[in-house]
């Protein structure tokens, strides 16, 4: 796939984060692991002194991640992505397989690179929804 389609993907991830407007936009974390068939994002949005996880609200997130993992050329593909959208630009890091420790949960992952992103913050998680998918 040409630069410019893989430009445009990047672009409508933006706009796709930009979609939740409960909170503002700016600056935002989208960290993603990817793998044939499988995607799991995780949204964090700063806010002052804390980090809030978002559920991703908007359903044609996954499908334009895996159009990007798929957009790959040759046999070494990213299986990890962050991209972070702050000061009206988006910033991407791709990580490789040899650059992940197989023996390092996908969550330990997620939190360096939150800090590394945010700083030393708490991040606040939603409830989960009851097991029936019946909100109170």
């Amino acid at each position: 796939m040409a630069n410019d389609e893989v430009n445009a993907l990047l672009d409508e991830i933006g706009q796709l984060l930009a979609a939740d407007r409960a909170y503002p936009l700016e600056p935002t974390l989208l960290y993603a692991q990817l793998d044939d068939n499988m995607v799991g994002e995780s949204i964090f949005k700063e806010l002052g002194n804390q980090i809030l996880y978002r559920r991703p609200i908007n359903r044609r997130l996954p499908f334009a991640l895996l159009e990007l993992w798929e957009a790959q050329e040759g046999d070494e593909r990213w299986m990890e992505l962050e991209y972070l959208y702050r000061d009206g630009r988006f910033e991407v890091v791709y990580i490789y397989p040899e650059e992940i420790d197989p023996d390092e949960d996908v969550v330990e992952r997620r939190a360096r690179a939150v800090q590394r992103r945010f700083g030393e913050k708490p991040i606040v998680y939603p409830p989960w929804p009851p097991e029936d998918g019946v909100l109170d």
